[in-house]
């Protein structure tokens, strides 16, 4: 399963900015009950997807490189997540949106 928790910048470096695949990078909360209602179709994402997209969960209150990382991406409202591909931003979805869409949206990054 392609599915990371990040707590470390370096972290964060590894598995999104360095990797050869596209990376979905989900910024959330525990507090955020949108954040929680997406967590069971990320974790899908991340095993069906597997093979050519990974998905990193980046827990904003999680320690300070963590918000130090919601700040660098201008993250102002959860969840918002990133789509990466050779170290850049090449989209993003901000809200709970259906499976679908992010499937959508991933393929459409990955090309």
């Amino acid at each position: 399963m392609a599915l990371y928790n990040t707590r470390t910048k370096q972290e964060f470096e590894d598995k999104v900015l360095n990797s050869k695949k596209t990376v979905l990078v989900d910024f959330w909360a525990d507090w955020c009950p949108p954040c929680r209602a997406m967590a069971p179709i990320l974790h899908d994402l991340g095993d069906e997807l597997d093979e050519n997209i990974d998905i990193v969960k980046v827990d904003i209150e999680d320690g300070p490189e963590n918000s130090a990382l919601a700040v660098e991406y201008q993250i102002s409202s959860i969840p918002n997540m990133h789509i990466f591909k050779g170290g850049k931003v090449v989209d993003h979805v901000i809200g709970m949106v259906p499976k679908l869409h992010l499937v959508e949206v991933l393929n459409q990054a990955a090309k």
